[in-house]
């Protein structure tokens, strides 16, 4: 496939995570908690991704292999508990703004990793995406203030975790079909979150009629597709341009936020949009 479709398939994956935070809101409002709603999305990732290797081509990892992917589900978990206790202090759109600092870390990552610097157009890319971002957190419109907090330490902590799983997934598992590879992942990020979130919900039958629904739309689109497109597209697009373009997760949940959750986006919210979508296009036009 040309480069061009492996970069829309890391788009997809962000894009993913952008349609997740409109069904945990919904999720919250019906009654559930954070440990609930962690718990149940990987218990069902997992599955779906675990199904999905039966079903795969079989191909037999290697030990180093196994445990390199397993230990990728560390900082997929960190990211999760990261970003929900920033929450606790700070506005969704503010900590989304910490959160996608990601996208100059991946950058700086591949460069001192690969020795591959950033070309001047990847550099505009990476501009536009962070002013988009800025845009689309409501800023300029709802002057939101900006002061040191816990809550911005713990957001900087999710975007380096986050920037930790697109840096593994580029780098590991090389050869390894990618629904193994995202099911091992998967299997690492449930693990390490019951260890942190003990799942007391599967002791707990009468939530399970509120659980189920919820634990479906978020084990698909939280667990088991990002892992799946992280591990397929991103060994093609490097971690640099792979940040860029998991930034689609913020347009992708205003427009979500918008449709389903009836939430009004300003003005300079959809240019926020546009400049992110302006910068993938650029720091994809090469391929």
């Amino acid at each position: 496939m040309s480069k061009g479709i492996y970069a829309f398939i890391v788009f997809a994956a962000g894009a993913c995570y952008g349609i997740l935070s409109t069904f945990v809101k919904i999720a919250y409002a019906s009654g559930l908690d954070l440990t609930d709603v962690t718990g149940v999305q990987c218990f069902f990732g997992m599955i779906f991704l675990w199904a999905g290797v039966l079903f795969s081509k079989k191909k037999r990892p290697t030990p180093f292999h196994v445990l390199s992917l397993l230990a990728v589900g560390i900082p997929m978990a960190l990211t999760t508990i990261f970003y929900y206790r920033s929450l606790e202090t700070l506005s969704a759109s503010l900590a989304v703004v910490f959160l996608f600092q990601s996208i100059w870390m991946g950058t700086v990552v591949e460069a001192v990793l690969a020795r591959h610097f950033p070309s001047p157009l990847k550099c505009l890319s990476i501009i536009l995406c962070l002013a988009g971002t800025f845009l689309s957190a409501g800023f300029l419109e709802g002057g939101q203030p900006l002061s040191l907090s816990s809550g911005m330490i713990w957001g900087l902590l999710a975007a380096l975790s986050y920037t930790a799983v697109i840096t593994a997934s580029s780098l590991l598992g090389e050869g390894i079909p990618p629904v193994l590879k995202g099911a091992l992942m998967a299997t690492g990020d449930t693990v390490f979150t019951f260890l942190i979130l003990p799942p007391v919900f599967i002791l707990t039958p009468a939530l399970w009629p509120t659980l189920l629904p919820y634990g479906l739309l978020l084990g698909l689109f939280g667990v088991a597709l990002p892992p799946f497109l992280l591990s397929w597209g991103m060994p093609h697009v490097g971690p640099g341009l792979g940040s860029i373009l998991v930034a689609s997760e913020l347009p992708v949940a205003l427009v979500m936020a918008l449709l389903v959750l009836g939430e009004s986006v300003a003005p300079l919210q959809w240019a926020g949009i546009a400049c992110i979508l302006g910068g993938i296009v650029l720091g994809n036009w090469s391929k």
